[in-house]
C-alpha cells in the first residue's frame, strides 16, 4: 500500500508543479501586457491615475490605501498602481483602518480576471485594460461616491 501512495503523492507533486509553472508563465504574460499599458498611459496622459482604496469583505465599507492607479472592474475591487502591481482590493473589515487606511499586497495578475467565478464576471486582462485606455464604457465613480 505504501507503493500506491508514494505514487500517488509523487503524480500530485508533479501535477502541482505544472500549475505553479503554468501560472508563473500566465503572469509573465499578464506584466507583459501591464507594462505596455503603462507606456501607453505615459505616451497619451490619459486616464490618470487616481487615488485606490479597498473594499471591505461585506461590502460596506471603503478604506483608503497609499496607492495611486486604476480601477479595471466597475466594483472597484481590482486595481493596477501606477508601477504596474496588481491588486485585489478586498480587505476584511477593521474599525481601525477606518482611520489608519490599508495596504493591500500585490498579487501575481492573471490573463483572466475573474476567471473560476461567476458568470460573466470573468474577462480578459488584455480586453480590461484596452477599455481602460479608451476610457471605459463604464468610469469608476469618484473617490467619495461610494
Amino acid at each position: 500500500m505504501t507503493d500506491w501512495r508514494e505514487q500517488r503523492d509523487r503524480a500530485v507533486a508533479v501535477h502541482a508543479a505544472a500549475l505553479r509553472s503554468k501560472r508563473e508563465a500566465e503572469a509573465a504574460q499578464a506584466r507583459g501586457l501591464i507594462e505596455e499599458f503603462l507606456r501607453r498611459v505615459d505616451a497619451a496622459g490619459a486616464p490618470a491615475p487616481q487615488p485606490l482604496t479597498c473594499l471591505s469583505y461585506n461590502g460596506r465599507t471603503r478604506f483608503r490605501t497609499p496607492l495611486m492607479g486604476w480601477y479595471l472592474n466597475q466594483s472597484r475591487t481590482i486595481g493596477l498602481d501606477t508601477t504596474g502591481e496588481y491588486y485585489v482590493l478586498l480587505v476584511p473589515h477593521s474599525f481601525r483602518a477606518r482611520f489608519s487606511g490599508v495596504a493591500p499586497q500585490p498579487q501575481q495578475p492573471p490573463l483572466i480576471v475573474g476567471e473560476g467565478g461567476r458568470d460573466g464576471e470573468s474577462m480578459p486582462l488584455r480586453d480590461l485594460l484596452a477599455r481602460l485606455q479608451a476610457g471605459g464604457p463604464h468610469p469608476p465613480p469618484a473617490l467619495g461616491d461610494s
